[in-house]
């Protein structure tokens, strides 16, 4: 049988810390932990438990990365309206300035814990107020031209997206936001609210699932946009409303909702297959970050909301596995 050093041309090495970037078939040997290690790739995505929030709510808006998050707005049972904000080092969350208008049904745009757009919402009744944040405090900028709330929501702080929601009614009504200025767009082909988006510009993203009907018409359909026009691609596999999507138009994750609470599916730009539930099954959460490193917080768990967080490290994500004698 060949060793170790016939096949890689250098033995274990032995070192007393991990590697700070280890590359796949790496092995060592850890001398502080007294285990061989070596570097594997997932195969499969998987949850993890993150730090819980300071405030438990549903319909809350979401932004950021899986260590740099931030969660603003939402409501819990009362009903009570929030506006209080939460920022997520990777950790733990801790409450940082309001948003200077209360509403649940908000979305959120942002790459990070200090750069995050807040839109739309409900206070009861539809807002089209928008927010733009900093890191440290949060400016009103110019409102969407249609006010409405439980709309799909995705991009950054200057290049952003609205699709679908309520004004009173369903709609499907999409607007651009370019940094400064919301502008109507074309339409979605398929009006809905409560549906999931996931993108990082306003030239491309994805929106899927929803209510159609307005009273729990759940639907499976997916339209992707590319800037000029929404096209009809391939459907969820389990239809339903409530959802929350992470991730970009060619590379997505599609988190919870009613009918569907713990599951998760992955699109790969063409279809959606089904991956690791969530421990927590939700809807109406707040996400963010991508397909290989994203987050879920918060939402509605029934009977009641939720602080928990947890964090998906998807297929292809680095991982450091330490081997036994079992």
């Amino acid at each position: 049988m060949a060793t170790y050093k016939e096949i890689k041309g250098t033995q274990i090495e032995v070192v007393s810390s991990d590697p700070s970037n280890p590359v796949e078939g790496q092995v060592w040997y850890n001398s502080t932990d007294q285990a061989v290690k070596g570097q594997a790739v997932l195969s499969a995505g998987t949850w993890s438990t993150g730090g819980n929030m300071n405030t438990a709510r549903r319909a809350l808006g979401g932004a950021g990365a899986q260590t740099s998050a931030l969660a603003f707005g939402g409501v819990n049972p009362g009903p009570t309206l929030y506006n209080l904000t939460e920022s997520y080092d990777g950790t733990n969350w801790t409450e940082v300035a309001d948003l200077n208008t209360t509403r649940r049904d908000v979305s959120g745009a942002g790459a990070s814990n200090t750069s995050a757009l807040a839109f739309g919402g409900t206070t009861p009744s539809a807002t089209g107020a928008t927010e733009s944040w900093n890191g440290s405090s949060w400016t009103e900028v110019n409102d969407l031209n249609t006010a409405r709330g439980s709309f799909g929501g995705a991009g950054i702080i200057t290049s952003a997206l609205a699709a679908g929601g309520r004004t009173g009614t369903i709609t499907n009504v999409t607007e651009s936001w370019n940094g400064t200025n919301w502008t109507e767009v074309n339409d979605l082909n398929t009006s809905r609210d409560q549906l999931g988006a996931a993108g990082a510009s306003n030239t491309a993203v994805l929106a899927f699932g929803g209510d159609s009907g307005g009273s729990g018409s759940a639907t499976a359909n997916t339209e992707s946009w590319n800037g000029s026009n929404w096209t009809e691609v391939n459907n969820l596999n389990t239809a339903r409303y409530g959802i929350d999507g992470i991730g970009i138009y060619t590379a997505a994750l599609g988190v919870g909702g009613a009918g569907a609470l713990p599951a998760a599916e992955d699109w790969n730009g063409t279809n959606w297959t089904s991956v690791a539930a969530l421990s927590t099954g939700t809807r109406n959460c707040g996400t963010g970050g991508t397909t290989t490193a994203g987050i879920k917080f918060a939402g509605e768990s029934p009977p009641g909301e939720t602080t928990a967080t947890e964090e998906w490290n998807g297929p292809g994500t680095p991982v450091t596995r330490t081997f036994t004698d079992s």
